[in-house]
């Protein structure tokens, strides 16, 4: 599975496991996430620790996630971000946008 969930109290962690979140999965991600919508979860934490490229699809998928939990109140977090996907992300000037953080733990105390 390119991607997996598990929920943690009233969020829900989702997990890339794919090294590249490009045009090939980004609608598989986006699917994921607007299911975790449609069924009343607005607090996504999406662990990126195994992806280590990220292209233009993949930002409008987490741009995605990051609207439909804005859209109902919720939040949506990023963590385990590798230096090239961190970097895509301030290219984009998403990094004023987006919470990021490093580790699971700061990610999930900060939906609290």
């Amino acid at each position: 599975m390119n991607f997996s969930t598990e929920y943690i109290g009233k969020s829900v962690l989702v997990i890339s496991n794919v090294e590249k979140l490009d045009s090939i999965h980004a609608p598989e991600l986006k699917t994921v996430f607007t299911y975790i919508n449609k069924t009343g979860s607005n607090k996504i934490v999406f662990n990126l620790e195994k992806t280590k490229y990220c292209d233009s699809s993949g930002l409008s998928a987490i741009l995605v996630a990051n609207r439909l939990c804005k859209d109902t109140n919720g939040s949506f977090v990023l963590f385990g971000l590798q230096a090239s996907v961190l970097k895509m992300i301030e290219i984009a000037q998403l990094d004023k946008v987006l919470i990021i953080c490093s580790t699971k733990e700061e990610a999930l105390s900060s939906l609290e």
